[in-house]
Parts: structure tokens; sequence; C-alpha cells
């Protein structure tokens, strides 16, 4: 077995781009941004229009910009439709929708639906790169219960980079049955999305993408909807935050300065059975959550990040980040709040896919920038799964780095935690789970609906680093008597990248 040092050493300039069809300063202290606060930027709605069929379109372009993110300092950033982030897109289960995205980059770019049951070849991962002034029509029909998802690139071996420029977005689904909870909803007054990063800037303000870590580009700055050090006025007595860990590589230990207790209602995949109360929530690399806080009239309070506590098994933590402590996000309740009704005891209810002590069947090991001892190869089909079967997944974190564990296509239950049930804001629907060194994570899941031989759906680990690196690996849902005819990709100077263990 190769050392971490020279396989670390053998692999660190890796990088590549495909084509296809339809690093962390530890210089300086952690800050939360510039002296003051601005208001909370909101990302707008996206415009929509629904044809005579009945399908939902949406229009994005991946574009170049500038953006004040520090007060007072212009910094050059991507985004979607403006210069940094992108609109929310917002559909109801069942409707069909349709995007057209156009790549105004400079280089070639993907999006990826994260949290979306879709079919693979409109999953917006590696294989569907969109070239330079190039266009990409993905259509699909939402079919899952209303949830807090995302979008973001996902070319292989630059993501983090594209990320880290600023092109993230929301996509919220609707549905019947969340609609007749009392729960917040009025979007961008009691129902907020907060997408949270870290960065790192130059002297002169623009990014610093130097220095790339073990975990990636490691940031002292946190921007909140892509501004440092923002404040939101509260007008109502119970506030939704729909939270996204949009960083590369940071995991956050959310709380609120005064110690309040709040109230989880969701997770990835939408509604947890019912309102989970808690003092602080950790949260990895693309994992959402949803938050409902309540207020009084008087003295502010700040969203923060605390030290990680989870850190049993990682050598060296504060190489990690776990030592720091952030603001993310003041807010500022007026002094006559607009009442709200009670949250509901019961939010929704969902059968287990398994039961109790089902073992696993397939089996995931995640250690340095590998899975099961091997890196990512977009030539190698690692798996094909049945269409309409669920399987049972076990993860470990062999390593003694931070790793998470991200699946394509589908949200899944985590059935336990080396024989113990998960705790309650582990027991909904997810697509993203945080992996403590040393435990095994079974997880059930259902391949439903979608079949393709030929383009692939990933698994792989969200910290952008340890995925650009080759932590992924992909595999095909097949109809019966469906065989594998996988596109083959090009891969400039990859020779020898998949396999090394």
């Amino acid at each position: 077995m190769v050392s971490r040092r020279g396989f670390l050493t053998g692999f660190a300039a890796a990088s590549v781009v495909v084509t296809a069809g339809c690093a962390s300063s530890r210089s300086a202290a952690p800050i939360s941004g510039a002296r003051g606060t601005r208001p909370l930027p909101i990302p707008p709605p996206a415009a929509s229009t629904v044809g005579a069929d009945g399908v939902r379109h949406f229009h994005l372009e991946a574009q170049a910009g500038s953006t004040e993110i520090l007060a007072g300092k212009s910094t050059p950033t991507w985004g979607y439709n403006g210069s940094i982030l992108g609109p929310t897109l917002r559909a109801k289960r069942g409707e069909q929708v349709a995007c057209s995205i156009h790549n105004a980059l400079p280089e070639p770019t993907t999006v990826h639906w994260h949290g979306m049951h879709v079919p693979a070849a409109c999953d917006g991962g590696p294989h569907q790169t969109i070239q330079p002034d190039g266009v990409w029509q993905p259509a699909w029909t939402v079919e899952q219960p209303a949830a807090t998802l995302w979008y973001h690139p996902h070319p292989h071996g630059s993501t983090e980079k594209h990320v880290y420029r600023g092109l993230s977005g929301f996509f919220l689904i609707d549905d019947d049955e969340s609609g007749r909870l009392d729960l917040p909803k009025e979007y961008g007054v009691d129902d907020i999305p907060l997408v949270i990063q870290d960065r790192r800037f130059t002297a002169d303000g623009a990014l610093d993408e130097s220095d790339l870590g073990d975990i990636g580009l490691l940031g002292n700055v946190i921007i909140t909807n892509g501004i440092a050090g923002a404040h939101l006025d509260v007008r109502t007595r119970r506030v939704r935050l729909r939270i996204l860990n949009g960083s590369s590589g940071r995991l956050y230990n959310l709380a609120f300065s005064d110690n309040r207790e709040f109230r989880l209602i969701a997770t990835d995949g939408g509604l947890l059975a019912a309102p989970v109360p808690l003092r602080h929530m950790q949260i990895s690399p693309g994992e959402r959550v949803e938050l409902v806080v309540e207020f009084s009239g008087g003295d502010p309070v700040t969203l923060r990040s605390l030290p990680i506590e989870q850190r049993a098994g990682i050598e060296n933590p504060a190489d990690f980040g776990f030592d720091d402590s952030f603001d993310i996000l003041r807010l500022q309740p007026a002094r006559n709040l607009k009442s709200t009704a009670p949250l509901p005891a019961s939010l929704t209810t969902s059968a287990a896919l398994v039961p109790p002590g089902t073992r696993a069947t397939r089996t995931f090991d995640l250690r340095w920038h590998m899975i099961n001892n091997r890196r990512m190869d977009m030539n190698r089909i690692d798996m094909t799964i049945p269409v309409d079967t669920t399987e049972v997944w076990s993860v470990r974190n062999s390593d003694n780095w931070p790793h998470n564990f991200h699946v394509h296509d589908v949200q899944f239950q985590i059935v336990d935690i080396d024989g113990h049930a998960p705790p309650p804001e582990l027991a909904g629907w997810k697509d993203t789970v945080y992996t403590t060194p040393g435990p095994t994570y079974t997880l059930a899941m259902r391949f439903s609906g979608h079949s393709d031989p030929t383009y692939p759906y990933m698994f792989h680990c969200h910290l952008l680093r340890h995925e650009d690196q080759g932590m992924m690996g992909q595999f095909l849902v097949l109809a019966p008597g469906q065989q594998p005819t996988p596109m083959k990709m090009e891969m400039p100077g990859m020779a020898g990248y998949a396999g090394h263990g």
C-alpha cells in the first residue's frame, strides 16, 4: 500500500475536463467579515413560464461578474443569471419542468440537481458537460416530496473551483401535504434561504484560490447568501431558516449566540416526522437543514458556528477548521412581531424502507481520496443496479480525515449507525451524510422509475477537494434485460488515473 504522502504527491496536480451531452490557509484567525453589517440578500425567485403543455420552463445562464462580497471591495465571481449564486427555482410535486442552461463562462461546466430524483441523462453530473457558449436542456417530472434542494456545477476535477467562484442556487419543491401545514412559508419574509460558505481573499479583494490543503479551499471569512457580515430584519414571531452548507470542505456546528432552543423540521429530503428540539446542529458540505426559530421583540441574536464536537478519530482537527468559531448572520427582531401559528406536533409520515437490523449488500470504504481503494475513472462503471429495487449500503470512514457520503438520484434512510438507531436529527430522508471515522453507517435507498444503460449516476464524498481528486464512483440503473452501454469519455492527461490503492 502506497503511503499517504506518496499518494497525495503523485496526484496533487490531477485535474480533468470531460466532454459529454444531455486549499486552506491557517495563518489568519477566523473573522466574520467587514465591520458592521449589511442587509441579507435574498436569492430572487427564478422566473418561469408554463406552456400550453403544462411544462414549467426555467432559464439559467452561467456567467462571470463582480460582487461586493466584502463591503467596499469588488471581487470577480461567477453566478447564474447574476454575478454570484443563482435564483431560487421552485416547482410542485407532479409538475414537469424544463431548463435551458447557457454557459457564458470561458470553460466547460455542468449543472447538477443535488437531491433531485431525475433521469440519469438529466442529472448534470460530469457526463453532461456544457461547453463555452453551449446550451443544455434537461427536462423531467418532479416526483418527490417537498424539500430544500440545490443546484451546482459538477465538472470532474474542477467542481470545487466552480462552486468556490460562486455557482450555487436553491431548488425548492412544494407539495400539497406541506402546503396544508402551519409552517412559515412566505419566501424572503419568514421563510429564508441561507447558503453558508467560507472564502479567503487577497489584499485587493479577489478570491484567494491558492494553498489547496487536504480538505480544500478552507476560508477564514464566512459569507451568507454571497456577502460577508449580513443581518436579517425579523418581522414575524417564528422564522424558518432553510440552510445549505455550500462550502467546499468546512463543517459548521450551528447554534445561536444566546444558546436558545430551535426546532429542526426538515433535512435533505424533506420534513421530519415531528419537530426536533435542539440547541446546536452540525452540517457538512452539501447537507441542508430547515430550522424554525422563535423570536420576541427585543435584542438581536446571532446565528453562529461553534467548534466541531464530533472529532473522534480526526488527526489534527484544527487543520480541518474544527476549532474555528464564526458569526454567520445577525437576526434583528422588530419591537412588534407578527404572530404566527405554533408548530404542528406532527409533520409527515413515511414507512421504513427495510426493517431494523437489515444487513447491507454493498460496502463502501472511504479512505484518503478513494472509495474501496479506487479513484474515479470516467470510463469505469463501478456497479449496476436493477431499477425499482431497494438496496442497503454499508459506508465506513476508515480514514483519519473528515468525509461525508452523497448518492445521486435517491434519498436514503439511515437504518443504523454501528447497530444503533440514528439520532432524531438523522432519522429523516437524506442524500448526504457526514461519516465520523470508525462507525459503520447502514443506508437504505430505492432506485425507482429511471433506468439508463448509458448515462451513470455518481456516489462520492461531498468535500469537493476530495471529490475532485477522485473520491467518487459511478453506477448504472438498468431495466430488466438492459445491458450496459456506457459512453466513452475523453480524459486528457488522465492515463493511469484510476484504480490506485
